[in-house]
């Protein structure tokens, strides 16, 4: 099992951040059947101010490049993400129309 991170930032809005944490107690189940069809097994979100950290922990064969093909290709994601689009804005890396970016492990103790 591999784990990867991420992050990405919410508008600096406290109604907005309310809401963006609302529809994540309630994530539709299109979306975390999709989650898991594309071989993640675990995700965690992470909220500090407005900037998010996402864990994700994935099967061995998890192709990234293919999760965002299966993504393209389900309505269902792409309204969610279009909606998602109202809360989060990109990192100011982030290349155009790219949310949630890679994080470097700089870090692990289980590695000393």
């Amino acid at each position: 099992m591999k784990r990867l991170c991420y992050a990405c930032d919410l508008k600096d809005d406290p109604i907005l951040i309310a809401e963006y944490k609302e529809y994540h107690n309630t994530v539709w189940p299109e979306i975390t059947r999709s989650i898991k069809d594309a071989g993640i097994l675990d995700m965690e979100i992470y909220l500090c101010e407005n900037r998010l950290f996402m864990i994700i922990e994935v099967s061995e064969d998890f192709d990234a490049e293919r999760k965002k093909q299966m993504d393209l290709e389900n309505p269902k994601v792409k309204q969610w993400e279009k909606l998602m689009w109202k809360y989060q804005q990109a990192l100011p890396k982030a290349s155009k129309g790219e949310k949630w970016i890679p994080m470097e492990g700089i870090f692990k103790m289980s590695a000393l």
